[in-house]
């Protein structure tokens, strides 16, 4: 499938698949996206303390790298674990301007560590973050009460409605810990009612640029 590096309206980078006319970032702007919905709704819900985090759909990377810059001003200390089927190749990476965006210069060699280690081991990319990034399909997930906090951030339902099912929110709905939160950008009636028959309390937030509305589940 064809693959093509696109620049988002704020600057940021995405890579797009005109195939399924998709991208792995809202083309509204990638990392306004990327705040809005994980850190913002998600992560700042952590402030002080430990937690574990699963990202359903590691892509680009830029979900783990804005969560370790901001998890420094949060005082956290993350266990962050990444599930993704298809890998991005290291070329299509080198492409992708989030440092330079993000202001964080300083850090590249902790971007480009993110990328280049290797799949399936565990590694410490400080003292304060530790990252393993898995790959496997999203059906193989069998955690049982592990995360704090799920990223769910696959492909839109309109082109992979397989990844937006009962049986996967079952098996996200188990990976959490009791009080465990879930956030994604789809605001879709059919995925908050499949949350919900698993178990979810689930709210409609406001969404993020380009978007009238995200949902956050709860795992009470």
């Amino acid at each position: 499938m064809k693959r093509e590096i696109i620049v988002t309206a704020d600057g940021s980078s995405t890579i797009h698949l005109p195939e399924w006319n998709e991208q792995y970032h809202s083309k509204y702007g990638a990392i306004q996206e990327a705040y809005h919905v994980f850190i913002k709704s998600g992560l700042q819900l952590f402030a002080n303390s430990e937690l574990s985090i699963l990202e359903i759909g590691y892509g680009t990377g830029l979900n783990s790298f804005i969560t370790f810059l901001e998890a420094q001003k949060l005082k956290l200390k993350i266990d962050y674990v990444g599930v993704e089927a298809y890998p991005v190749a290291l070329e299509e990476v080198e492409k992708l301007n989030y440092v330079s965006e993000l202001g964080a210069e300083n850090t590249i060699e902790i971007f480009k560590k993110m990328h280049q280690q290797n799949w399936d081991e565990k590694q410490a990319v400080s003292s304060e973050f530790s990252l393993t990034k898995r790959k496997q399909f999203f059906n193989e997930i069998d955690d049982e009460n592990t995360f704090d906090l799920i990223y769910f951030d696959a492909f839109g339902a309109r082109v992979q409605p397989e990844l937006w099912t009962e049986e996967i929110f079952e098996a996200m709905f188990n990976s959490l810990k009791k009080e465990g939160v879930l956030v994604t950008y789809s605001a879709k009636g059919s995925v908050r009612r499949a949350l919900q028959t698993v178990g979810f309390t689930v709210e409609r937030l406001p969404g993020p640029p380009g978007k009238r509305e995200m949902l956050r589940a709860k795992k009470e």
